[in-house]
């Protein structure tokens, strides 16, 4: 069964007619177990999917980042990184392998299952942060961070490809942005954290930043061993659900998103190389690059740049914690909103001139430091907020399990390339102002909500064209499910 959105109405009687009919077979093919009603079953799924997907990417998000709140406390000093740009170099070796594997990541996911891959991957990045904390010089640290890069690489796209075949596409933004916001809680946690790990500083010979490495991979690599067995797998293989449970919830996912999921389908090179013959994709891509500049600019500076306001390390640490807990409390309003619109469009615009406002405070005021300290709650907030709404947007506009593990995949390995450009706008040498720093993240964010207009209007036209189609072609359910969101019946939302 195709997707079929009742708002949309064609100028053609009979294609009205046969959409019509479709929308009242699909209601009547989903019925939920009559043991339960559907909003406890979809509680349940909440319950099993989202909260371990949550713990593994903040411990992940943790890792990737830890290395700021490490620099404040001896890393610099002791791996002699104070000359040159060797803090930054650090830094971007880590997307080298993180951008290239996110693809053939999601591949993998699809062949070995979610729970499997997900936490082998968890206990390879976990590991290889506690061997960043025994580092001795530098070119020890950049091999660690190579590999954090390359295990940490199918997490983020993994996770959204997951929830993604696990709810309708009106009901996905809070669950998205409750997941994504790990990144926040790992913001605010981690800062609270090292202000505490910090204290442990010369404890067994141990230098404070070696003690934030060796305790947080520790916990993740403990955790690794936990979710191998609660992170879940799709909903054709969930076996914490009934039968007649699984056979729900995928047949609403059919409803909503297309005639079948593809999972027991072989993903061939054609396959991959055909998703990108939609330019809708490539936008994508430009989408979430454009927010990656920003989002990663302040999650690896922001302690270096609250330092400049004169605050000592340990304060410097916990004021980092509430520009990421304000982040977390917007992002979830932004998305309630927009679920019960069913809108993504607008909202994320909005969140993007909240950054831009956010960016514009910093370049403009260099000595008040109250009002520069609240301008880093409008990045957090704006950046945090916009993210993943537009990588819930395209995601779930994307149909079958192949063009939905693909272009997940591809937003966000490209999409971070931009990581590349965020670790080396912040130098010490522009300290206190940063004015590159700020004005390259004002730039990308602006290049971000271009991608998401022409991305916006091209489902638009998309749509339209659908709709007004006279001759509504029959597909076999096959067909419908190979074409995705191509189908001339599907709709996107916008």
């Amino acid at each position: 069964m195709g997707v079929i959105d009742e708002k949309h109405s064609g100028s053609d009687r009979n294609s009205t007619d046969i959409r019509d009919t479709e929308i009242q077979y699909a209601a009547e093919e989903v019925q939920c177990p009559s043991h339960t009603t559907e909003r406890k079953l979809m509680a349940k799924v909440d319950m099993r999917v989202v909260p371990f997907l949550c713990i593994m990417y903040l411990l992940a998000f943790l890792d990737r980042v830890n290395i700021a709140n490490a620099k404040l406390f001896g890393l610099a000093k002791d791996l002699d990184l104070g000359t040159g740009d060797k803090y930054n170099t650090a830094l971007v070796i880590f997307f080298v392998p993180y951008c290239l594997f996110e693809v053939p990541s999601n591949i993998l996911l699809k062949k070995f299952k979610p729970h499997v891959w997900l936490s082998l991957n968890m206990f390879l990045f976990g590991f290889t942060t506690m061997m960043q904390g025994l580092v001795k010089n530098y070119s020890g640290l950049l091999a660690t961070r190579f590999f954090l890069g390359l295990f940490e690489t199918g997490m983020f796209p993994g996770a959204f490809y997951l929830i993604g075949m696990w709810y309708k596409r009106s009901e996905a933004q809070r669950r998205y942005s409750f997941f994504f916001n790990s990144t926040t809680l790992a913001g605010a946690f981690g800062g609270l954290l090292a202000a505490a790990i910090g204290k442990m500083n010369g404890m067994r010979g141990y230098s404070g930043w070696r003690w934030i490495f060796l305790i947080e991979g520790g916990l993740t690599v403990l955790v690794s061993f936990i979710l191998f067995f609660l992170l879940p797998d799709f909903p054709e293989e969930a076996k914490w659900l009934k039968e007649d449970e699984r056979q729900f919830v995928a047949a609403r996912l059919r409803v909503d998103q297309g005639s079948g999921s593809g999972l027991g389908r072989s993903m061939t090179i054609k396959d991959i190389l055909n998703v990108f013959k939609d330019w809708k994709v490539v936008a994508g891509g430009f989408m979430y690059f454009g927010l990656i500049v920003p989002a990663y600019g302040y999650a690896y500076f922001a302690p270096t740049i609250i330092s400049t306001f004169q605050y000592g390390p340990i304060e410097t640490q916990l004021r980092s914690v509430p520009p990421w807990a304000a982040a977390f409390g917007f992002s979830l309003l932004i998305a309630t909103l927009s679920d019960r619109l069913r809108h993504r469009f607008a909202f994320a615009v909005f969140a993007m001139f909240v950054a831009i406002a956010g960016f514009a405070i910093l370049l403009a005021e260099h000595s008040n430091h109250d009002v520069q300290y609240g301008a880093l709650f409008l990045i957090t907030s704006g950046a945090y907020t916009a993210m993943p709404i537009i990588v819930c947007w395209f995601n779930m506009n994307l149909g079958n399990h192949t063009r939905r593990a693909v272009g997940s995949a591809w937003q966000v390995g490209y999409g971070n390339l931009g990581g590349i450009i965020a670790v080396f706008i912040f130098l010490t040498k522009d300290a206190p102002k940063f004015t590159t720093g700020y004005s390259v993240c004002l730039a990308f964010t602006g290049i971000s909500m271009v991608a998401s207009v022409l991305y916006g209007l091209g489902c638009w036209a998309a749509n339209k064209k659908r709709d007004n189609m006279t001759d509504v072609p029959h597909l076999t359910e096959e067909e419908k499910t190979t074409l995705g969101d191509l189908s001339p019946e599907y709709r996107y939302l916008l």
